[in-house]
């Protein structure tokens, strides 16, 4: 018995998987275009025996990704999975997309500040241990 994952005619079960064939199969998905509304049922037309979780997964995966956020910031038209035009990227879709990733960019920039801070931190109590080792250690003569 083999499973989906090696089986090349099965569908993949995995998200990551999943995504990576969707990319590979659809140039919406390779380019982080803005995606139909429902499109999911667009695909299962096209790929019936895809599992419904591993296709809402990889789904998320897709739309909160960063590459994802700023297409739908600057993007006006949403594409069905042969690249046709279905529908308009609204100036709430926009907007939302713009916040989220204020969000994540003020988030890195914290991350990274204090990651700075914890290593000066350490660099300082390091520096301090080895005054005090000068200062008190042995003074072998």
């Amino acid at each position: 018995m083999t499973t989906a994952e090696s089986t090349p005619t099965n569908k993949p079960t995995d998200a990551r998987l999943l995504l990576k064939d969707l990319q590979v199969r659809f140039d919406v998905f390779r380019n982080h275009s803005p995606l139909a509304i429902g499109i999911d049922k667009q695909v299962f037309a096209l790929l019936p025996d895809l599992e419904k979780k591993a296709l809402r997964l990889a789904m998320r995966s897709h739309t909160i990704s960063t590459r994802y956020l700023k297409e739908m910031e600057k993007g006006t038209v949403r594409l069905n999975l042969d690249g046709t035009p279905a529908g308009e990227v609204t100036d709430e879709n926009r907007q939302h997309a713009a916040e989220l990733l204020r969000e994540r960019f003020k988030k890195q920039v914290e991350q990274r500040k204090a990651a700075e801070a914890a290593t000066k931190a350490e660099q300082q109590r390091l520096e301090k241990l080895n005054q005090l080792a000068e200062k008190f250690g042995r003074k072998d003569r």
